[in-house]
């Protein structure tokens, strides 16, 4: 691979650059921070209305390590991947305490701090200080292998290892952050994983891939795994115009998240005897008003939601709330969905 890789790809870039509202010049390291950690996993379109909410109610990392963590999750919800949001105030609350409120420029302190692994410290150091360190994420993983004719699947750890040592290789000296951001719009807009558009990319010519006629099959698709359905019977419980909820633990999945109250389904249909035993409180007979479907990476969830009242107001370690009370409540995306089922079920129960 020619020395010169970052001239075409950075000439591209300042022509091409997808124009994103953490690209500030100059970097703002606060806001490079936030994106990095709601871009893990979730795709840039989906990001920036949540960071672009998510900046304006709090515009400062001393605002977001004051801020209440419940308020943090609820201004999350819909992006899912619940735990990066509790990473990143835990991230910031660190840098205030002890790094006067400045985010660190090198990767191995930004390596110490919660929910920052090798991708995330490198795509900090070099976007927000222009520092030389490497990036791989998936976008580039594609474009290096495609580059090199790299036909291992690039999730192997052998591979993996190898890709890191590439991408530290043609990094420049000078504009890391520029070169890295580039990489990124490179995989994300041409270098595409399917139909690459291979005529639009700057270094065609330098693609092993093109040249072997194989840029439609490197990397390897990921293998398939079967995932596993999950059954649980969420019961939308009501008394005098307010609704039960309940909060998820800290650990596992949603942490920290309220729902409405849900339990492992069984065989069968819950009578009202049944949904009393199992919510630990009396209620009517249950009705269902519907199903909602919920996957996650390695997993799929099916809700049966019912409806029914309940018969006392003692509810244990829940709570009630009213409408206006649950809205400001963080919820998963499932019982989102279900809070719009019952609001046009409400008259009938």
């Amino acid at each position: 691979m020619p020395a010169p890789l970052h001239l075409p790809l950075i000439r591209w870039y300042r022509r091409h650059r997808r124009d994103l509202p953490w690209r500030a010049q100059p970097a703002n390291p606060y806001h490079v921070l936030v994106s990095e950690l709601m871009l893990q996993q979730t795709q840039v379109a989906t990001v920036i209305p949540y960071f672009l909410r998510f900046v304006v109610e709090f515009p400062t990392l001393a605002d977001l390590a004051a801020a209440d963590e419940q308020k943090v999750l609820r201004l999350w919800q819909g992006l899912g991947y619940y735990r990066r949001a509790r990473h990143l105030q835990a991230a910031a609350r660190r840098v205030m305490s002890e790094h006067g409120g400045r985010i660190p420029s090198d990767v191995a302190t930004l390596l110490t701090l919660c929910g920052i692994g090798p991708y995330t410290a490198g795509a900090i150091a070099s976007i927000a200080f222009d520092r030389p360190a490497p990036i791989l994420d998936g976008n580039v993983a594609r474009v290096l292998c495609r580059l090199d004719g790299i036909r291992s699947d690039p999730r192997d750890r052998s591979t993996n290892q190898l890709l890191w040592q590439r991408a530290r290789q043609i990094l420049p000296k000078r504009a890391a952050g520029e070169f890295n951001s580039a990489l990124m719009d490179l995989g994300a807009t041409v270098c595409t994983p399917r139909n690459p558009h291979c005529d639009q990319c700057p270094l065609r010519a330098n693609c092993r891939a093109r040249a072997a006629g194989l840029q439609h099959k490197i990397p390897p698709p990921r293998k398939t795994r079967a995932t596993p359905l999950e059954q649980r019977w969420t019961f939308a419980v009501s008394r005098r115009g307010r609704w039960l909820i309940e909060q998820r633990p800290a650990d596992g999945r949603w942490p920290s998240l309220w729902q409405f109250a849900t339990v492992n389904a069984v065989n069968g249909r819950p009578s009202a005897a049944a949904a009393s035993e199992l919510l630990g409180i009396s209620v009517t007979h249950p009705h269902p008003i519907g199903q909602v479907k919920h996957t996650l990476t390695h997993r799929r969830y099916l809700f049966t939601v019912f409806t029914c009242r309940a018969t006392a107001r003692s509810c244990g370690a829940r709570k009630w709330v009213t409408p206006a009370q649950l809205a400001s409540h963080p919820l998963p995306k499932p019982h989102v969905v279900i809070s719009r089922m019952i609001a046009v079920q409400s008259t009938a129960i």
